[in-house]
C-alpha cells in the first residue's frame, strides 16, 4: 500500500468516525459512567441513539460492563435493542434481565423478531419467557418456533393487511384510517378470497391514485409471489433478490396466508448467509468476536486438526521422494511455490463457484461449459506462470532442465487445481453437502499432493 493510499485509508476512517454515532469516544464514556454507576449519565448518553447503535454498545463492552449496562437498563430496555443484538451477546444480556423485561420487550416486537430472540435459548429459559408472555402472544410465539429452524416461519411477522377482493377503494382507505393494528412500516397489501387465500397485491401508491369506488381487484397485481412456510431462508433470500422484492407472503400447506416477509430481514438472511459461507470456507461453523476464548477455540481446533491431517498426506508423498530431495536441494527451495500456486488458484476457482452455486448462477444446465471455461483459464494462467518460473528457476540454478521440470509441474498443478476448485463443490452440491463446508480442504488436499507428486516425480525421471 502507497503512502498516499494509507492517508486515504486512514482520512476515509475517520470520517466514518464522525459519521457514526458509536464512536470510540462514546463507548469510553458509557463505559467511565458505568464504573461510577452514573445511570443519569448512561441516560444521557444513550436515549439519543437509535436502537442498533445501543446494540453495537453491548457488543463492545466486555463481560462485567455488559452485565452492568444490562443491570441499569434492563428494565426500560427498548425491544429492537434485544432485535439487533448478534446471538452471544443477546444470551449473555437476556441472562442478566429478568424475565419479566424479557416477555414486555418480546410482547411489543414483531413476530419474526420475538422468534428470533427466543429461538437459541436453552428450553428451560425459553420456556420460563414463553410462560410470561399473554396467551395471544404464546401462542404465535410457539407457533413460530414450531416452524424448522432458518425456514420462511422463522422469518414471517402475523401482522399484515389482507383485504377481500369485492372491497373498493374507499373501503380500503376507510380500513386503513380505522384499523389500529396494522403494521408500522408496509407498501402494499394483499387481496384474499373468501379461503383466504392470496389471489394478488396492491401497492400504495397504486391504491392513492385509484377512483374510491373501484374494486381493489381491478387494480390489484394476480398472481402474486408467494413462498411456502418451510422454505428455506436461502431460497426466501434468492427470490426477493431475483424478484427485487420488498415484501412477499408466506402461505401454509393449504394455501392460506399467514404472514409476511419484508426485505429487511431478508437483507440480515443474506448477510447471515454470506457470513455463514465465509466461515465455512475457513472451517469454522459459528464464532463471534464477544465469544469466550474456549468457544471460539472449540469452534476452530476440529477444523485445524483435519487440515493437520492432510498436510501429513502432503508429507508422506514428499517422503517418497527424499532421496531425490537429498541429491539436488534446489527441489526442496522450489517446492513451496508449487504448493503455493496450486492452493491459491484452487482458492480462486473455488470461491467463485460456491458464490455461483449459492447465486444459481451455476446450474446443471451451464455446468459443463462452466467447468470448460475454468479448464481454460487455468491452461492459460498455467502456461503464464510455468513460463515465468520455468525461465526463473533456469536462471536461479543454472539448470535448463530444472526450469522445464518447475514449468510442467506448475501447468499440471494449477490445471488440476483449476478442476478440483469446480468439480469439489459441484459434486458436493449434489450430495446435499453445504460446498462452503468442506470444500477448501479437499481442494488445498489436492493441489498440495498433485502439486508434490507432479514435480517431485518429473525431477527423479528427468534430473536424476
Amino acid at each position: 500500500m502507497t503512502l498516499s493510499s494509507e492517508n486515504n485509508a486512514a482520512e476515509n476512517e475517520s470520517h466514518l468516525d464522525e459519521v457514526l454515532p458509536v464512536s470510540p469516544e462514546l463507548v469510553a464514556e458509557v463505559i467511565y459512567a458505568l464504573e461510577i454507576k452514573d445511570k443519569e449519565q448512561l441516560d444521557f448518553l444513550l436515549e439519543p441513539l437509535h436502537s442498533a447503535d445501543v446494540a453495537d454498545i453491548f457488543e463492545q463492552l466486555d463481560d462485567n460492563d455488559r452485565r452492568l449496562l444490562t443491570s441499569f437498563i434492563g428494565s426500560e430496555m427498548e425491544p429492537d435493542v434485544l432485535s439487533e443484538l448478534d446471538d452471544s451477546t443477546l444470551d449473555d444480556v437476556i441472562t442478566e434481565m429478568d424475565d419479566e423485561d424479557v416477555a414486555r420487550a418480546i410482547t411489543q416486537m414483531e413476530s419474526d423478531d420475538a422468534v428470533h430472540v427466543l429461538e437459541d435459548m436453552d428450553e428451560e429459559e425459553q420456556r420460563k419467557i414463553i410462560d410470561a408472555l399473554p396467551d395471544e402472544d404464546r401462542l404465535v410465539i410457539e407457533e413460530g418456533l414450531s416452524y424448522p429452524e432458518d425456514s420462511a416461519g422463522r422469518l414471517l411477522q402475523r401482522n399484515l393487511v389482507s383485504v377481500p377482493g369485492e372491497w373498493t377503494i374507499g373501503a380500503v382507505i376507510e380500513f386503513f384510517r380505522n384499523d389500529d393494528d396494522l403494521p408500522d412500516d408496509f407498501h402494499e397489501i394483499f387481496v384474499v378470497n373468501p379461503m383466504h387465500h392470496p389471489i394478488g397485491t396492491a401497492a400504495l401508491n397504486k391504491i392513492i391514485r385509484s377512483d374510491r369506488d373501484a374494486l381493489i381487484k381491478d387494480i390489484m397485481e394476480e398472481d402474486p409471489k408467494l413462498v411456502p412456510v418451510e422454505m428455506d431462508q436461502e431460497e426466501v433470500a434468492y427470490l426477493f433478490r431475483q424478484y427485487d422484492m420488498t415484501s412477499m407472503g408466506v402461505i401454509d400447506n393449504d394455501g392460506r396466508l399467514i404472514g409476511m416477509i419484508t426485505v429487511d430481514d431478508v437483507v440480515d438472511v443474506i448477510e447471515e448467509e454470506a457470513e455463514e459461507d465465509l466461515m465455512l470456507m475457513s472451517g469454522i461453523r459459528e464464532t463471534d468476536i464477544a465469544e469466550s476464548v474456549f468457544e471460539a477455540s472449540k469452534n476452530r481446533v476440529i477444523w485445524l486438526i483435519i487440515n493437520l491431517a492432510t498436510a501429513i498426506l502432503a508429507s508422506m508423498v514428499i517422503a517418497l521422494f527424499d532421496a531425490s530431495i537429498q541429491q539436488m536441494v534446489a527441489l526442496a527451495v522450489l517446492m513451496p511455490i508449487v504448493a503455493s500456486m496450486g492452493g491459491n488458484a484452487g482458492t480462486q476457482t473455488l470461491t467463485v463457484t460456491v458464490r455461483a452455486i449459492a447465486t444459481r448462477e451455476l446450474t446443471s444446465s451451464n455446468v459443463k461449459r462452466i467447468v470448460f471455461r475454468e479448464f481454460s483459464i487455468a491452461l492459460v494462467n498455467g502456461i503464464i506462470l510455468a513460463l515465468i518460473i520455468g525461465v526463473l528457476a533456469w536462471l536461479w540454478f543454472d539448470n535448463m532442465a530444472l526450469g522445464g521440470v518447475m514449468g510442467t509441474a506448475m501447468v499440471v498443478n494449477i490445471i488440476m487445481a483449476g478442476l478440483a476448485g469446480i468439480l469439489i463443490p459441484i459434486f458436493l452440491d449434489k450430495m446435499d453437502i453445504d460446498p462452503a463446508l468442506a470444500s477448501s480442504i479437499f481442494v488445498t488436499t489436492i493441489t498440495d499432493v498433485i502439486g508434490f507428486f507432479s514435480f517431485l516425480g518429473l525431477a527423479a525421471v528427468v534430473l536424476l
